[in-house]
């Protein structure tokens, strides 16, 4: 990988800034980044009207974030227009990159998200990770960045961090595992098993899919609570456009709530838990299938052929999803509820029973229930868009350890 980077995390979105003349300068610096970011393309005049400063000082931040490579100007803004037009401005599609890694019960996957949006890179891997030891799988996950890294590089970009996502609880340091049951895995360093020459960090796998359900949904609330599933289920709640981690970090756990608290025994020790009911495996179980590779696509196609076994195995799964989400709506009076990961391709069948209990068991108004267009892609989204969001947030950061 070029550029080496020896942060141990990369900024990350909603870093604090010292308040000095220097991080007065950076701060407007990150507030260009970002008007330009949102905006797609402005003149110097219009983010000068945006953000609030004078045109003067607003070249002076946009030559500086030019010389940097972070923005580039694309011509005139609009050609024929009565008067000088303006230069238009774009953040870079060059320079650096957000890589997003995900590793998963049956799967890795690696991609590079430029500054645009745009993922430039992506190399997947499917097979069985469960009961592995950490240690051969992060060194699978591995060669696929360092291959995703050579692509990104010969497209001009660079790597401004490693952003992990895994289905297991995450300590505060941002690189430990503490424990990932459908992995079996338990106080894991992926720091100490990751390339050391970028900066890192990991984190549970449904709060990187709410991130990137805040960020790039299409019209998707500041507050809200997100569920994802894959052989889990986990959420993260989002509340003022902040995630609510916890006092270890550890928010979010819906799967492993008790709906049936006399049901079967949990990976995690518990008994009765949701994922015994609406995990895909346990889904795939109730309907008489055995898993493979596509367990959603097998389990959405045979529902939309009229299997009634497995229309009333994903009924009983909303149902039981219904239940374990009611405390959570009752507790915390999110706006809505956003179905991801898998679930959003069985949100068909999920849906009439999710929403009856919803309905039947909540104390206020029936919380409103909407489905994810970024579905199992959201976690891997996720973490190469906190990579970007971080360079957004320290563009002078960045710039200077290129």
């Amino acid at each position: 990988m070029t550029a080496p980077l020896h942060e141990p995390q990369p900024p990350g979105p909603g870093r604090a800034l010292p308040d000095t003349q220097q991080g007065m300068r950076r701060r407007n610096l990150a507030r260009v980044m970002h008007t330009v970011s949102a905006e797609g393309t402005l003149s110097r005049a219009a983010v000068a009207s945006r953000i609030g400063l004078t045109r003067a000082a607003v070249s002076t931040l946009v030559d500086e974030l030019i010389r940097s490579g972070l923005i580039e100007e694309l011509g005139p803004e609009r050609p024929g227009r009565v008067g000088r037009p303006g230069s238009a401005l774009a953040v870079s599609a060059h320079g650096p990159a957000g890589i997003g890694a995900e590793i998963g019960v049956d799967h890795l996957a690696v991609c590079a998200v430029d500054l645009r949006g745009s993922i430039r890179a992506k190399a997947v891997r499917h097979g069985a990770n469960r009961g592995r030891a950490a240690e051969p799988v992060v060194r699978e996950l591995t060669e696929l960045v360092r291959r995703v890294v050579a692509e990104a590089e010969t497209e001009g970009l660079w790597p401004a961090g490693l952003a992990v996502a895994v289905p297991g609880l995450v300590a505060r340091d941002g690189r430990t595992v503490v424990r990932a049951p459908n992995l079996e895995w338990h106080d894991v360093d992926l720091g100490a098993l990751l390339p050391g020459d970028v900066p890192l960090t990991v984190d549970n796998e449904a709060n990187f899919g709410a991130l990137a359900e805040l960020w790039l949904g299409d019209s998707t609330p500041r507050d809200f609570l997100h569920v994802s599933a894959e052989i889990g289920i986990g959420a993260a709640v989002v509340v003022e456009g902040q995630l609510l981690r916890g006092t270890r970090g550890f928010a979010g756990e819906l799967g492993h709530v008790p709906v049936r608290p006399e049901g079967p025994a949990c990976p995690c020790g518990g008994r009765g838990c949701l994922e015994q009911y609406a995990g895909e495996e346990a889904v795939l179980r109730a309907a008489g299938l055995e898993p493979g590779e596509d367990r959603v696509g097998l389990l959405a196609g045979r529902a939309a052929d009229g299997d009634t076994k497995v229309r009333g195995a994903l009924h009983d799964a909303g149902s039981a999803l219904g239940i374990a989400l009611t405390g959570a709506v009752n507790l915390l009076d999110p706006e809505s509820v956003v179905l991801g990961g898998a679930l959003a391709g069985l949100a068909p069948w999920l849906l009439p029973s999710l929403e009856a209990e919803l309905a039947g068991r909540t104390a206020g108004p029936a919380c409103p229930v909407a489905v994810s267009r970024l579905g199992p892609e959201g976690p891997l989204l996720g973490a190469a868009h906190w990579v970007v969001r971080g360079v957004l947030d320290d563009p002078a950061g960045v710039a200077a350890r290129a």
